[in-house]
């Protein structure tokens, strides 16, 4: 079992990692010929699904394992891994290799600088995992969504979202004891048309306040090939019929909300949310592939975005 590779974009793979970080601390990767995959679930909250071309974030790159399409799947701690990728941030480039120390596998990473001095090193202790034991690891499924809907840049909604969940914890502090132990957790309700709507809302106690894109954003065509139903019996097509007072809505924790909206800090060249109303919602953060070390890359090979994609499942909660 063998894995070798350069680092490019390493801005880019140091903030998709932080934002993984930000929910959970290990991460399953799963290795291959083409293919780089990064995949959280924690035990309460959002999952996340991130797939990425070899290309994106990696350079001069091998790797050889006994499973098809040489795949390796890694347990890996997020946060050693951050610390290291900014370290290396600043480098003149930086590798990465699947190792041993003591017996402990490893991933090295080598960090060279313009300097005279040595390359620098950091160890990020790994466990490799038998096909078996990840073979039960399956996306959720989901309906077909009611909406699906382009998304405003993440950073503004998370600024949004956080002052709302901030408000419902201050306002509830000074209320009686049940209302500020719900505060403690505040739910937000986010809902979208086929209409080109998103509305962001904080219901409390004491609350009720709104943000609304109305009518400023785009539902984007869905491709009839790759529909289980035909276009005229999708669900979103019986939304967009209904009009625009047809809303599609999930309620979701506010900070596991932010914590997903972290994922902000990439520069995404689009976001698609998608709807199902009262169950889930799933969004799409296609990555836009810069680097400053190869300024020939552009975002996602000239306009498509490819693989290149990170995927929140967001359950709704009951009320």
């Amino acid at each position: 079992m063998r894995f070798k590779t350069e680092l490019r974009n390493i801005r880019t793979f140091s903030k998709l990692v932080a934002a993984l970080n930000t929910l959970e601390k290990i991460a399953w990767v799963r290795l291959d010929d083409d293919t780089v995959r990064f995949t959280v679930i924690p035990d309460t909250g959002s999952q996340v699904w991130a797939s990425l071309s070899v290309d994106t974030i990696f350079d001069s790159y091998h790797i050889q394992s006994n499973e098809a399409n040489n795949t390796i799947n890694l347990e890996l701690p997020l946060g050693p891994l951050q610390r290291a990728l900014k370290s290396a941030l600043n480098s003149n480039h930086a590798s990465l290799r699947l190792t041993k120390r003591d017996g402990i596998p490893m991933l090295s990473m080598t960090i060279h600088t313009m300097t005279k001095d040595a390359p620098s090193a950091a160890h990020i202790p790994v466990r490799v995992l038998h096909p078996d034991t990840v073979e039960t690891i399956m996306q959720p499924k989901v309906r077909e969504p009611d909406v699906h809907i382009m998304f405003p840049p993440l950073l503004q909604v998370k600024a949004i979202s956080d002052r709302f969940t901030k408000l419902a914890i201050t306002t509830a502090a000074s209320s009686s004891s049940s209302s500020r132990r719900e505060a403690q957790n505040p739910k937000l309700e986010l809902s979208a048309t086929m209409h080109g709507s998103l509305r962001l809302r904080l219901i409390a106690d004491t609350l009720d306040i709104t943000s609304v894109w109305d009518s400023c954003l785009e539902n984007p065509e869905l491709d009839p090939a790759v529909l289980p139903v035909p276009i005229e019996e999708h669900p979103s097509t019986k939304y967009r019929e209904a009009g625009p007072d047809k809303w599609a809505t999930v309620r979701v924790d506010g900070k596991d909300w932010s914590r997903v909206l972290s994922v902000g800090r990439l520069e995404a060249s689009r976001v698609i949310a998608c709807f199902t109303h009262e169950h889930a919602l799933i969004l799409y953060v296609y990555v836009r592939r810069a680097d400053d070390d190869y300024p020939g890359v552009g975002a996602g090979r000239g306009g498509d975005d490819g693989d290149d994609v990170v995927t929140y499942y967001v359950s709704s909660i009951n009320t």
